[in-house]
């Protein structure tokens, strides 16, 4: 049973210091929850306008009527189930051909996004700054379509982290090498940096690298592109080259 308490608890989980306090977040749609058994996620419940549709092993959805969904879901048009999760213990893995570096994303779209594109295209793990959005955000969630199940996110000091990586840190830069011409090594990290300010001095100091994608429209209306638009064109590039 949906109670009033319940209810709270789960509107409260769109805060990071509730999804903290209480070590859950939320999953929305049938297609992803299905997927949540195959990672490393845990589902603690299951709440369903239709439990006859969302069968995973011996865990049963709880029905809800499609008001008691909009009440706890964090969509604008609520989909047919929600799945609440515990959050999982961060550790990093071996890094293994192209790592992403996430220098201050704010922007929860964007942060679901380059997941995405990560999963795309075969990349494994993430590391954020500690000031990058959180990936338990329900939007980052939402529009990582799933992807979040298959990517390791982690959260560090990149300062530090950077200057104890062994492999080539190359970054995003309006002054960098156009990225065309640029040979790309067979194992880095790629920066990407904040949607405004771009990668921060401290960590600029520590690239080896540095490239840009160069304008070729005329137009000067166009001061930069989204960062998860240029993860998207940078990363075709390096898989292009494969």
């Amino acid at each position: 049973m949906l109670t009033a308490h319940k209810i709270k608890i789960l509107q409260s989980l769109d805060k990071k210091k509730f999804r903290q306090k209480y070590n859950l977040f939320l999953v929305e749609g049938n297609k992803t929850i299905k997927e949540i058994p195959t990672s490393k996620y845990k589902i603690d419940e299951i709440y369903s306008v239709n439990p006859a549709e969302l069968s995973i092993g011996n865990l049963v959805a709880t029905e809800i009527s499609s008001t008691d969904l909009k009440k706890i879901s964090f969509l604008q048009h609520p989909k047919d189930s929600v799945a609440v999760c515990a959050l999982k213990e961060e550790l990093l893995v071996e890094e293994t051909g192209v790592q992403l570096i996430l220098d201050g994303i704010q922007d929860p779209g964007n942060l679901g996004t380059i997941i995405r594109l990560a999963d795309w295209f075969g990349i494994s793990q993430i590391i954020c700054s500690e000031d990058t959005a959180d990936f338990y955000n329900p939007k980052v969630i939402q529009a990582s379509m799933g992807s979040f199940l298959r990517v390791n996110i982690v959260y560090q000091d990149l300062e530090k982290y950077l200057s104890i990586n062994s492999h080539p840190i190359i970054g995003t830069d309006m002054d960098g090498a156009n990225f065309y011409n640029f040979e790309f090594p067979s194992q880095f990290n790629l920066v990407l940096g904040n949607e405004g300010n771009g990668i921060r001095p401290e960590i600029e100091d520590l690239l080896t690298d540095k490239i840009t994608i160069p304008r070729f429209g005329k137009s000067q209306s166009t001061e930069s592109l989204n960062v998860s638009m240029a993860a998207g064109i940078i990363l075709g590039q390096i898989f292009g080259q494969k």
